[in-house]
């Protein structure tokens, strides 16, 4: 079986526009969570973590023009782009491309919006990206609610294993819109106070954007040093609700089950899990079920939503790669906002930052219509 690599990675969000900034601000226990007053967005204040749009468009513009792109487009770029350059490899044959997202350029259906309304169809966002740096390959769109940046890292594994690429580019970004804070509002589940995943006393989700970029990749050659290896993955649907998981946990215990089984490693070998931990009710519960269910319940876990807020469909890649700098460093990052137990399950959720050897750690995410993904990494260069 081919190996494959997590490599060269980039951040864009509110906590810095590169990987290293962003992992410096967690460090520094910073958060990009603030409460927001724009009736724009939304008639009644909320908590979330918005990039501010100037300094996008000032660092997109040394790009191209920004006129020509949407916000998240910008977003997006400015994150591939860097990685791109980093890896040195020419985007021929052998080189493909994934786009992750749960809404794309949603906004462009919103009254006054100067884009056309087609620029929110999702096969339009992968051709803009694929089309600026020049891609060879027609741009792979994955959109599986929020499961949606960790699932292209499975996918970008497959197509490596089946040798139809030996390269492959993700990218994964979603903002914050009107249609997106109407639709969580719809549900109550939106906490107009930081979010407390697994706590007690928590509200609700934050919502945020983000842009995130990584390089998959056959060749083991010039990795940076917070590459990982892809041990295992696998994804699950619980066909349970269009909005709430199954109350046994069956998909998510499943999809780790089966990524445990390729990677052939047992759940004492797991180091960390950087879990989904949206601070809801449903999917906190579900969550430390599932893990019980595992055996993983004294495994250190955090949730990153208190630093960025729920990113949707570029929350896995986002994590992920804080992940890999988290094996990197050998330091497990505090789950912020959590103080007082909250579920029915025991879990050992990391409330100060804690430094100790590393090697393997576990993503899992879960998103509307009962879809669950789960991987393995192991950190490829030991110190």
């Amino acid at each position: 079986m081919v190996k494959t690599y997590l490599s060269y990675n980039n951040i864009i969000s509110n906590l810095g526009f590169d990987s290293q900034t962003v992992i410096d601000n967690i460090v520094d226990g910073n958060s990009g969570v603030h409460p927001i007053h724009d009736e724009t967005l939304l008639p009644e204040e909320f908590c979330a973590s918005l990039i501010p749009s100037e300094e996008v468009e000032t660092l997109f513009s040394k790009l191209a023009d920004p006129k020509k792109y949407t916000r998240l487009e910008q977003m997006m770029l400015l994150s591939l782009q860097p990685v791109i350059e980093a890896s040195g490899l020419e985007l021929d044959d052998d080189v493909g491309l994934i786009v992750s997202t749960t809404k794309g350029n949603i906004d462009a259906l919103e009254n006054g919006n100067p884009f056309p309304k087609n620029r929110a169809y999702l096969d339009v966002l992968g051709s803009v990206i694929g089309d600026f740096f020049g891609f060879k390959n027609t741009p792979i769109v994955l959109s599986n609610a929020c499961v949606s940046g960790i699932a292209a890292v499975s996918v970008a594994k497959q197509f490596i294993q089946q040798g139809r690429f030996k390269h492959v580019f993700i990218v994964s970004g979603d903002l914050i819109t009107k249609f997106i804070l109407s639709g969580f509002g719809s549900f109550q589940a939106l906490s107009k106070t930081p979010c407390k995943p697994y706590d007690k006393n928590r509200e609700g989700i934050n919502l945020g954007e983000a842009a995130a970029s990584v390089l998959v990749t056959s060749s083991n050659k010039t990795l940076p040093k917070e590459s990982v290896l892809v041990l295992g993955s696998a994804t699950c649907n619980d066909a349970n609700h269009i909005s709430g998981p199954s109350r046994t946990g069956e998909g998510l215990y499943r999809s780790v089950s089966r990524a445990l089984r390729e990677a052939t490693v047992k759940a004492e070998e797991i180091d960390y899990i950087s879990a989904h931990g949206t601070a809801t009710n449903y999917n906190d519960e579900m969550e430390a079920v599932a893990f019980n269910r595992l055996g993983l319940e004294r495994t250190p876990l955090n949730s990153l939503k208190g630093y960025f807020g729920h990113t949707l469909g570029a929350s896995g890649l986002l994590e992920t790669i804080i992940g890999m700098h988290s094996l990197e460093r050998n330091m497990l990052f505090t789950s912020k906002g959590f103080e007082t137990p909250g579920i029915s399950k025991p879990l050992n959720i990391i409330e100060n930052h804690i430094e100790k050897p590393l090697h393997i750690f576990l993503k899992t995410a879960s998103g509307f219509g009962g879809c669950n993904t789960a991987a393995i990494f192991k950190k490829a260069i030991t110190n």
